[in-house]
């Protein structure tokens, strides 16, 4: 459970300018702090199974009171669906997947959990910070030293996850956790936002005072340029005060 006043939420996805169908998926549990977006791949049908199943699976899973227990129970889920997704992409013999990006508000922490390039930023204090960390090849290529980060964008391989859920059998599922402070804004969102709204944008649009808006404000821009992908929008604001310490990336692996 979250302490004080509500958490300050809004929540948009829509399929875009091009495609006919959306394969995004959202979840959210205000009351409890939880928040989800799940971007699926395959196609069609089989990219919006693969987002609704892990939404299904975030919408039912039984959260314990405690922080650090919800976190594990929240990555155990994850595993969960993977394995669904993954032996349903079997018995159809198609390939198919998602990538997911979740957040855990309570007791003034948070926690983000990922797989894949659907991402969560951070904006405090006027500064707009990303917390995941891309699940895809060329981030892999910057991380080795064989891209430039100023040669990412616009390259082939782009859109190429070097992890998602249901493409194997086991995922790992990275986390980061800390805590927070007053007048924090988290934003979770698929990567149809970011090949269209700059990292300035971003964080304007967090900083507007109308919570309720801000989905909407960058789901409209995104739209306005085209919007080749669909595109899903959370964004949750904090009310109480707390510090934050920002932690490298861990695994949280079911036994």
């Amino acid at each position: 459970m979250t302490a004080g006043r509500p958490l300050e939420t809004s929540a948009l996805t829509h399929e875009g300018r091009v495609r006919t169908n959306n394969e995004d998926a959202l979840c959210v549990r205000a009351d409890e702090g939880l928040f989800v977006v799940a971007d699926g791949m395959g196609g069609h049908e089989n990219g919006e199974w693969a987002s609704a199943a892990i939404a299904e699976a975030m919408q039912n899973v039984v959260l314990p009171a405690g922080f650090d227990e919800a976190s594990q129970a929240i990555a155990d889920a994850l595993h969960r669906a993977n394995a669904t997704i993954h032996a349903e992409a079997e018995s159809r013999g198609l390939q198919m997947g998602s990538t997911v990006v979740v957040l855990l508000v309570r007791d003034g922490r948070f926690a983000i959990l990922w797989v894949g390039d659907s991402r969560a930023y951070l904006h405090r204090d006027g500064e707009l910070v990303r917390l995941s960390h891309d699940h895809t090849q060329v981030q892999e290529m910057i991380d080795r030293g064989l891209l430039e980060p100023g040669d990412a964008e616009g390259h082939p391989m782009g859109h190429i996850l070097a992890r998602a859920m249901g493409v194997r059998e086991e995922v790992e599922v990275d986390v980061v956790a800390d805590e927070v402070e007053s007048g924090d804004v988290f934003l979770l969102c698929s990567d149809g936002l970011m090949a269209r709204v700059d990292d300035v944008e971003i964080a304007a649009a967090l900083a507007d005072p109308d919570a309720e808006s801000r989905a909407e404000r960058l789901v409209r821009m995104t739209l306005e340029r085209g919007a080749p992908d669909n595109v899903t929008i959370i964004t949750v604001g904090i009310p109480q005060t707390t510090m934050l310490r920002l932690n490298q990336p861990t695994h949280l692996v079911t036994p």
